[in-house]
């Protein structure tokens, strides 16, 4: 079997990675084996925070929408509720950036999700 020799592609990894954590704080730029542990920790964290992304944009929302509709005399509770028996199917995306730059069409959703509640 041949032999294979590995400098030209062993160089050329570790270039990729030191590229990579251009910017890091230290030996962390600098010394490849810094490097690739703080990438290793940088991708698992982007890797969470992806996920966690969502879930604080879900939060924010839910909170425009509650602020809205306790301006309204509702509670966030009473007002999905009541979108769900009026059949109104907005997800909270939408209805929140409703909350925020149309007051206007929020109240009549607020007005139509209380008929619903009370019927």
């Amino acid at each position: 079997m041949s032999r294979v020799k590995r400098s030209v592609h062993a160089r050329k990894k570790r270039r990729a990675t030191l590229e990579r954590a251009k910017g890091y704080r230290g030996e962390a730029h600098s010394s490849y084996r810094r490097a690739k542990e703080a990438l290793l920790k940088a991708d698992s964290y982007a890797y969470r925070d992806r996920r966690n992304r969502k879930r604080d944009f879900r939060r924010l929302w839910i909170t425009r929408i509650n602020a809205a509709a306790r301006r309204e005399g509702m509670t966030y509770g009473q007002f999905m509720h009541g979108l769900r028996l009026a059949e109104i199917e907005l997800d909270r995306k939408i209805l929140a950036d409703i909350a925020v730059r149309d007051p206007e069409t929020f109240r009549r959703f607020a007005e139509r999700a209380r008929e619903a509640a009370a019927a």
